[in-house]
């Protein structure tokens, strides 16, 4: 009973977990979007991007652009500052910005390039903080390794002017920002981009080439650049769901959730009766799934995934499968993991580090508390001694030297009789018949060994 009422909790809790954070992350931001009501048709909308290009700014995005909609705002202001980040993520916000009833400035503070740049170039206004550079846009993998594969790069250049084109920007200069094949000839800067290198503008050098608009110092000059008159400003800002989700999903607090997790539900399994493991090691992992939910990273599918994990390794500790159900429970458990992880890469090394981590604690809970250790219900320790009033093999030792009678042929082994008991008995090897006179030569535990008396005298 006590183990279906955990089973029953390893299943419920992390969908119960997801299943409210997914109602309160859907609640609408409804003081903002009062406050925007002031002056229909002026209002401005600041949103800043601040963060690497994934789905946690995808979604983030989306729900600025639609409270922006839902208030007929007048212009979205992207404060744009990243390094860059996923392709998919980038070529999805790139889509909501074209697509949004509300046009969009770019004020790129401080550096807006691979993906960021992708971005900006979708927008219908770019400005930039004095300092502050976009391009460098050719693609790499997880590592910082530069792809050549042409496909890619020819995918990724395309996109890029693509973008450009949107708004009569040079698409050989957005080509140039990916493709170190190319060499470009920037005649309004007097310099040349060479083979080899990828393209970067600055602030000033954007403004010379038409790809940016103008300059700002500061996010009040990037709204006076947008020649609103008496804008009503409203900064839309991270929901609490939001920004817990950015704390669980940091990498450090990632692998200690795992840990916890890890070790929590082993101790419970293998040292049972405490309860109080168990519990921790659910809530660590519900809100490491929690945590990527709210960003973006993970689905229902993966939390789904991982409680089947969990089932099939409590499986292998009552139905015997040879480790069969052992190896697809830790192979469901971890693909969980990693695909609710933003970067699997990283989360596997994450992943890895948790294992040893809680390897060594469960190793010193288990031989603390050995005598509570679920192994005990598969040993038996009951001594069948005669203190127990178990009452072993009769001792047969007393007959050496004593003579007895056979009473069946021994070929070679036989009964005989000693005084009134009948004794099963072997000979050396000869045949003795019934009716002769033995005597007992040797006794090996059980085993009584006679010879024939004539033999001895």
């Amino acid at each position: 009973m006590r183990m279906m009422n955990r089973l029953r909790m390893l299943i419920l809790l992390p969908i119960a977990l997801l299943l409210l954070s997914s109602l309160l992350a859907a609640a609408p931001a409804a003081v903002a979007a009062e406050e925007a009501g002031g002056v229909l048709g002026s209002t401005v909308y600041v949103v800043e991007a601040n963060d690497t290009v994934d789905p946690s700014l995808e979604h983030f995005l989306e729900r600025a652009y639609k409270e922006a909609e839902d208030a007929k705002a007048a212009r979205v202001l992207l404060v744009l500052n990243t390094l860059g980040g996923r392709v998919d993520s980038a070529l999805s916000i790139g889509e909501l910005i074209r697509k949004s009833s509300v046009p969009t400035t770019v004020y790129i503070q401080g550096k807006a390039v691979s993906a960021g740049t992708y971005i900006a170039l979708n927008a219908q206004q770019i400005a930039m903080q004095p300092g502050s550079t976009m391009g460098a846009a050719a693609v790499v993998d997880e590592s910082g390794t530069l792809i050549t594969n042409p496909k890619t790069v020819s995918f990724w250049t395309e996109e890029m002017k693509s973008a450009a084109l949107l708004h009569d920007r040079d698409p050989n200069i957005a080509a140039a920002m990916v493709n170190t094949d190319l060499t470009l000839e920037l005649k309004d800067l007097g310099r040349t981009k060479e083979k080899g290198d990828v393209l970067t503008l600055s602030a000033a050098d954007a403004v010379k080439v038409g790809y940016a608009e103008y300059t700002a110092a500061s996010e009040e000059e990037a709204l006076a650049g947008l020649k609103l008159s008496q804008p009503n400003v409203v900064h839309f800002q991270a929901s609490v769901m939001e920004r817990i989700a950015q704390f669980l999903t940091i990498p450090a607090i990632m692998t200690l959730l795992l840990i916890i997790g890890i070790a929590g539900i082993a101790i419970e399994l293998m040292v049972p009766g405490f309860g109080i493991p168990g519990i921790v090691g659910l809530l660590a992992f519900a809100l490491y799934f929690f945590g990527h939910y709210i960003a973006g990273f993970a689905g229902l599918e993966d939390v789904v995934l991982f409680v089947i994990g969990i089932l099939l390794l409590v499986s292998e500790l009552f139905v015997p499968s040879f480790g069969i159900l052992g190896i697809l429970g830790a192979a469901s458990l971890v693909a969980g993991v990693l695909m609710a992880a933003p970067n699997p890469k990283s989360a596997g090394l994450s992943l890895l580090a948790a294992f040893i981590v809680s390897a060594v604690i469960v190793f010193i809970v288990a031989k603390r508390f050995a005598h509570r250790g679920v192994w005990n219900k598969f040993i038996l320790k009951d001594a069948l001694t005669t203190e127990e009033g178990y009452v072993s093999t009769a001792n047969k030792s007393s007959y050496l030297g004593m003579k007895g009678t056979t009473i069946t042929p021994l070929r070679p082994a036989g009964t005989v009789r000693i005084g009134d008991a009948r004794v099963d008995v072997v000979t050396a090897g000869e045949f003795i018949p019934t009716g002769v006179g033995v005597i007992v030569i040797k006794v090996e535990g059980t085993r009584v060994v006679v010879e024939q008396e004539t033999a001895v005298q």
